[in-house]
């Protein structure tokens, strides 16, 4: 499979599909590679953005895009002069920008008429300078198939004429007004709000700055949410945004966004669409259309290899790599594509874990007082019969670590983390004393010949956890189960129905406060590339999906309604993402035993890409 999210580096001994940060646009992507930063982090948040903090505007066309205070990071130019190397670049975006008071010491500033002959043959002149002038390291930046793409759009003659001759700097979609969305259709009154039209299209007051904190984001968002069958633009906070995305932290990035749909692009109105015709940058970078090609060349790489798809965040350090030089700080996780190289550089290792397990084991097998979402109909000898159970030996427990854990006990990388590790036939439990919930829950599922459904009165009790001290148990508020107990196949499902397996969900996340609730849950699927190893016994590489689901009151999101429940696959599809991602968020980490650290990262830096629609 071609990784999907990347720029093209060289030529032809490696070859994989690339993604980027946030929407993928041309600017923003080019930053990343040079950079190893997402958009957020970077600062080129699109071709067109506002700086809050200086009342500024930013676009190609003007001469505020040499405005160093734009750019944030260190451009590996910097980084490789900063170790005694010589850089020079042609047309590189933010090459002819003194970022961090500093230029390549070659480059030329951008002028788009100066023909791919002349800028090819001025490399030659460069690579044909004496030792001491030569410089180390090249960027060069081709218009095409850009341009075609734009004009004629992607699957025209003229842009596949361009594809055969170079290799495209990122995805492209078809562009058409009859799949455009129009938000002055919806409303009686935009005029307190600018659109910054496109496919990724971001909501802007008018009155600057003055409003661009305090405009009402949240009653503009509901008020466009669900309006028609089948709506193609999914309007959104910034901070509600899929986590992959890697779009908020940043004030530059306004806080209200419409998400639209492949091939879809949104405007105020009809006259401010950019392309009616021809092709278009800047939807999820997911989408089939907006994935690009990575390919290296050169003694550095193992020959004739294709890799799976990986973000455009990873080449920064790579190209450090190979150039010999210590990277800046970054996004990108550093030993991550030495798949692709001939001898690594970096050697990464595993993170120290800062908090480790304490005993959770109980006094008692009849929990003393009730919670008050405990079980009427259970009667003491009931509890204490079902609590025995839960009384497992050394040798069990390490059975059952390595049947639901086969991949290692994630690491708890925050310091002063209280928790435990509690064991059950079918599932193990990292409980947080801190949190009073599971930082998480593991189980290997089972060959089952059918799944029953929960009913909807099944988790409408639980019994206390006798391992779990009362003063650290749940409070009993709306809550779900994270082992279902319907997955229960080695033991009892009532070991599911447990305060310990409890955590606070809205009802409509369940589908059946004054706690800190969960904003979001993730879930990591890992399963044998070769199927017929089940994950305990597997030889082999391994296969992972993982999602961070939004945890919200109602189903806006997804315009959902009444028991139809076919929404769900799209939804789960939408927020894919990471296991660095999950890291990232949870401070946990994972992996850490029967894979080498570089199979690892490989394995958490990839991003399942198959989202078509």
């Amino acid at each position: 499979m071609l990784p999907e999210e990347m720029e093209s580096m060289c030529a032809t001994d490696q070859k994989a599909e690339v993604a980027c940060g946030g929407a993928a646009q041309l600017p923003p992507d080019l930053c990343g590679i040079y950079i190893g930063l997402y958009p957020e982090s970077h600062g080129i948040v699109d071709n067109k953005m506002y700086d809050v903090s200086r009342n500024a505007f930013f676009s190609l066309k003007t001469e505020e895009k040499f405005n160093s205070k734009w750019y944030q990071g260190e451009p590996i130019w910097v980084t490789a002069i900063r170790q005694k190397l010589k850089t020079a670049t042609f047309f590189w975006p933010g090459s002819d920008v003194a970022i961090n008071g500093t230029f390549p010491n070659l480059y030329k500033k951008y002028d788009r008429s100066v023909s791919f002959e002349d800028r090819v043959a001025t490399l030659f002149d460069w690579l044909s300078l004496p030792e001491d002038q030569r410089p180390d390291f090249y960027t060069l930046y081709l218009e095409e198939p850009d341009a075609s793409g734009h004009r004629y759009g992607p699957t025209s003659s003229e842009e596949v004429m361009s594809v055969a001759t170079s290799v495209p700097s990122g995805g492209m979609e078809e562009a058409s007004c009859e799949r455009a969305v129009f938000v002055s259709n919806y409303l009686e009154n935009t005029d307190d709000f600018n659109l910054i039209q496109g496919p990724a299209a971001r909501i802007r007051p008018t009155r600057l700055p003055e409003n661009y904190f305090s405009f009402n984001y949240e009653g503009l968002v509901k008020n466009l949410s669900c309006r028609t069958a089948n709506q193609v633009m999914t309007p959104y906070l910034k901070e509600n945004l899929p986590k992959r995305l890697h779009f908020a932290y940043n004030n530059r990035i306004e806080r209200g966004h419409l998400y639209m749909k492949s091939g879809w692009q949104a405007a105020l109105n009809r006259k401010e669409v950019k392309y009616c015709t021809g092709g278009f940058h800047g939807s999820d970078n997911l989408f089939s259309n907006m994935q690009a090609i990575f390919l290296g060349h050169g003694p550095g790489f193992k020959y004739n290899t294709v890799v799976e798809p990986f973000e455009n965040i990873e080449i920064y350090n790579l190209m450090c790599d190979l150039l010999g030089i210590r990277p800046a700080p970054n996004n990108g996780s550093h030993g991550s594509l030495n798949h692709l190289l001939r001898r690594p550089v970096h050697l990464p290792v595993h993170p120290a874990q800062l908090s480790h397990d304490s005993q959770c084991e109980a006094n008692s097998s009849v929990p003393a007082p009730h919670p008050p979402c405990a079980c009427s109909f259970q009667t003491q000898e009931m509890e204490a019969a079902l609590n025995s159970q839960m009384q497992i030996n050394d040798s069990t427990k390490a059975k059952l670590r390595r049947l639901h854990q086969p991949f290692g006990t994630p690491g708890v990388l925050q310091a002063r983390v209280t928790f435990c590790l509690l064991h059950h036939v079918d599932y193990l439990n990292g409980y947080s004393r801190d949190r009073l919930m599971p930082l998480w829950v593991s189980y290997t599922i089972q060959p089952v010949t059918r799944v029953q459904p929960l009913s909807p009165g099944s988790v409408e009790c639980v019994r206390a956890d006798v391992r779990v001290p009362a003063a650290t148990g749940q409070l009993c508020l709306p809550y779900g189960l994270l082992h279902p107990p319907n997955l229960s196949v080695l033991g009892s499902p009532t070991d599911s129905k447990i305060t310990s397996n409890v955590a606070p969900m809205f009802p409509a996340f369940t589908g059946t406060g004054t706690l800190g609730s969960p904003t979001h849950f993730f879930i990591i699927l890992t399963s044998c590339r070769n199927p017929t190893f089940s994950p305990v016994d597997c030889v082999g590489p391994l296969r992972v999906r993982s999602f961070v689901l939004p945890h919200r009151e109602d189903h806006t999101e997804s315009c959902a309604m009444g028991s139809d429940l076919t929404w769900v696959e799209d939804w789960l599809q939408l927020h894919v993402s990471r296991v660095r991602d999950i890291e990232l968020l949870t401070g946990l980490s994972f992996y850490h035993d029967r894979l080498s650290v570089e199979e690892t990262l490989e394995l958490k830096t990839f991003i399942h890409s198959a989202r078509n629609h």
